[in-house]
């Protein structure tokens, strides 16, 4: 996990000023080629990123060193409501920069464009502790949502300023509102 404190030769940038090629190979990197078998591919699938949402970071050698994305998708409860979410991720740092801060300034400007009161939960999959110590992500609202594939329960992680407002059970999908 990438839990250094950024530095000042960190430049975080929008995504969509990068070569999208230049995107996918970095995430082939940090993920390996299969990543798009992976479940978040799945709950995502055939969705846009969002691009005032979704940045790069740029070191001051001006090389791609990461990215995040955020995408729209939704739980769907028992009821067949979709209740619209804000994926966050992939967050990819290159494996040989990771631990230089990246990843964490990535997530304060994704979560920064949110801005203070978001009008949507934000999800995503990944390490409970990382995300629940610096970002505010937890476990315990999510623990009967259900997902298109394979996931660890304590993974899938949730961050919302009124959590009542979630639905107990559901699956999360892709947004078609």
């Amino acid at each position: 996990m990438d839990d250094a404190a950024p530095t000042d030769t960190q430049h975080i940038i929008p995504l969509d000023q990068v070569d999208q090629s230049m995107v996918e190979q970095l995430l082939d990197r940090a993920f390996g080629p299969d990543r798009h078998a992976r479940t978040a591919y799945r709950i995502r699938l055939g969705m846009d990123w969002l691009p005032a949402l979704s940045f790069a970071a740029v070191d001051d050698q001006e090389m791609l060193v990461g990215t995040i994305q955020l995408w729209p998708v939704a739980l769907t409860d028992a009821e067949e409501r979709a209740h619209p979410m804000i994926m966050v991720g992939p967050v990819a740092v290159l494996p040989e920069r990771q631990s230089e801060g990246y990843g964490q300034a990535l997530m304060l400007a994704s979560l920064s464009a949110l801005g203070p009161n978001p009008a949507l939960p934000q999800m995503l999959i990944g390490d409970p502790e990382y995300y629940s110590r610096f970002f505010g992500f937890s476990a315990d609202y999510t623990s009967e949502w259900r997902c298109p594939g394979p996931w660890e329960p304590e993974r899938l992680l949730v961050r919302c300023a009124n959590p009542v407002i979630l639905p107990k059970q559901g699956i999360l999908g892709p947004w078609r509102g």
